[in-house]
């Protein structure tokens, strides 16, 4: 009996220590751990709101960049680590490329990832280096065409969204182009910047400064209609490519376990983030629609890209070790 009645009193602490370890939540800082170098889209959308998430909570929300692989070693650390709501991935669309763009991750986006909610939506843009002898959609591929050796477009890495959207964008074009992978967006600008290939695909966030200041061609917008925000910018749909139509998305997951009540009260934290007036202007001004999406909403997002995407992963043929 003395054995039994021990059992029964651990079980029943456990109970009753879980709910509360739950609503204690956040009790000391929280890792957000952004699988891409610093200075790319997804930096753009994840300092902010950690800033954000800091000054609601009341705990430190801090940034942990862990760059490589298409974003695949961050996530797969993510994965891995302790599902007690103090370690957060950030992750992108590039998620659900990865999902059948790689061969042997080390995790799996759908059984060891709790999708938590949406962080921003952005169109994507084409945009080309100032050298390049294009405004338009329909120049570019002229010039590609009397190009011998055809052009080069850079992406933040082998089998992410931005390496399918060169290969998805050369194809329905007509033109040869050389994929030259970096190891993030940030990286990929920056070769951009410096001239070193002739264009890339980049979410309009973290593209906008640059266009802005005339230090990149912005040549299309990859969504269906024009972005509020940069409304000069026409859509590839507008220029004769009825078939380009690419978004980017970025959202918050937890490792599988962890509490219900904990993932609950980030959805509900980050929703209410995007009330704030302040946070809404960041956003519009990088020309992102704003995150806060329910649970149900943000899983059925990533199981229609991950089919979307694995069709083009399989017409490109493409894989990656």
């Amino acid at each position: 009996m003395t054995k039994f009645r021990s059992l029964w009193v651990l079980a029943a602490t456990v109970l009753a220590t879980t709910p509360l370890f739950a609503q204690d939540w956040p009790n000391k800082s929280v890792k957000v751990i952004v699988p891409f170098p610093p200075g790319g889209g997804t930096d753009t959308v994840a300092r902010p709101l950690a800033a954000k998430l800091s000054q609601m909570l009341g705990q430190q929300f801090v940034i942990d960049n862990r760059g490589g692989a298409g974003g695949t070693i961050g996530a797969a650390i993510a994965a891995k680590a302790p599902a007690d709501g103090y370690t957060v991935l950030l992750y992108s669309v590039h998620g659900a490329v990865a999902a059948s763009a790689f061969k042997n991750l080390q995790y799996d986006l759908e059984k060891d990832l709790l999708p938590v909610t949406t962080v921003a939506i952005f169109p994507d843009v084409l945009v080309a280096a100032a050298r390049v002898p294009a405004k338009t959609l329909p120049e570019l591929i002229a010039h590609a065409k009397t190009n011998p050796s055809g052009m080069n477009c850079g992406s933040a890495g082998n089998g992410t969204s931005r390496h399918l959207s060169c290969e998805m964008f050369a194809s329905q074009a007509g033109i040869k182009a050389t994929h030259v992978p970096y190891k993030g967006t940030g990286p990929a600008t920056t070769a951009l910047l410096a001239g070193e290939v002739d264009y890339i695909f980049e979410a309009l966030g973290s593209a906008s400064a640059h266009i802005r200041a005339g230090k990149i061609k912005p040549i299309a917008v990859t969504s269906a209609k024009r972005s509020p925000t940069f409304p000069e910018i026409p859509t590839a749909i507008e220029q004769g490519m009825a078939n380009l139509e690419i978004t980017s998305w970025y959202g918050l997951w937890v490792p599988v376990g962890t509490p219900q009540e904990v993932i609950r009260k980030l959805q509900a934290a980050v929703a209410k983030a995007f009330e704030e007036q302040d946070l809404r202007d960041t956003w519009f001004k990088l020309g992102a629609e704003p995150g806060g999406a329910t649970t149900e909403e943000f899983r059925s997002l990533v199981s229609r890209d991950v089919a979307k995407w694995r069709k083009v992963v399989t017409e490109s043929k493409i894989s990656v070790e």
